[in-house]
C-alpha cells in the first residue's frame, strides 16, 4: 500500500500483479491497482482530471491525461471516500507509477492531489544486487 497526503486528501494506491491476465512468454504483463480517494478536508471537492507517469523497467516512460477517472468526476464530501479500480499493462515484469489528479474546491480553487510513487512488480522480475 503506497500513500499521499495533499492538502487534505489522502490519496492510497494498492498494486496488485495479475498473473491469468500476462503472458510472460510473450512480454506482456498486466496489473490492477485499488485507489482510494479520502477527503480529510473541511470542504467538498471534485476530482476533474488524472495525469499518470508509467515508467517500465528499461526507463521507457508513457503519460496518460485525461478527465476523471473511470469515466467519473467524483464530488467527495469531507470525511467521504471515491474509490475505484483500473489497471495497467507493460512489456517489462516491473515498472512505476505516479502522477497527480486535478482538484477543484467548494471554493473553486484548484490544486494538484499527488498519487504516490508505486511499484508495478511481478514475480518474473530479475533482480540484481549490486
Amino acid at each position: 500500500m503506497y500513500r499521499a497526503l495533499t492538502r487534505g486528501i489522502q490519496v492510497t494506491v494498492t498494486p496488485e500483479f495479475l498473473p491469468d491476465r500476462s503472458e510472460p512468454d510473450s512480454n506482456q504483463f498486466f496489473w490492477a491497482y485499488h485507489v482510494e480517494i479520502l477527503n480529510l478536508s473541511g470542504e467538498r471537492v471534485q476530482l476533474r482530471a488524472r495525469y499518470w507517469r508509467i515508467t517500465d523497467e528499461i526507463g521507457r516512460l508513457q503519460e496518460v491525461r485525461g478527465p476523471g477517472v473511470v469515466g467519473e468526476q467524483p464530488i467527495i464530501e469531507p470525511g467521504a471516500a471515491f474509490e475505484y479500480s483500473s489497471g495497467c499493462p507493460l512489456t517489462t515484469p516491473t515498472g512505476i507509477m505516479a502522477g497527480h489528479y486535478l482538484m477543484v474546491s467548494e471554493r473553486n480553487e484548484t490544486f494538484h492531489a499527488e498519487i504516490p510513487a508505486f511499484s508495478l512488480d511481478s514475480p518474473f522480475a530479475h533482480r540484481t544486487v549490486n
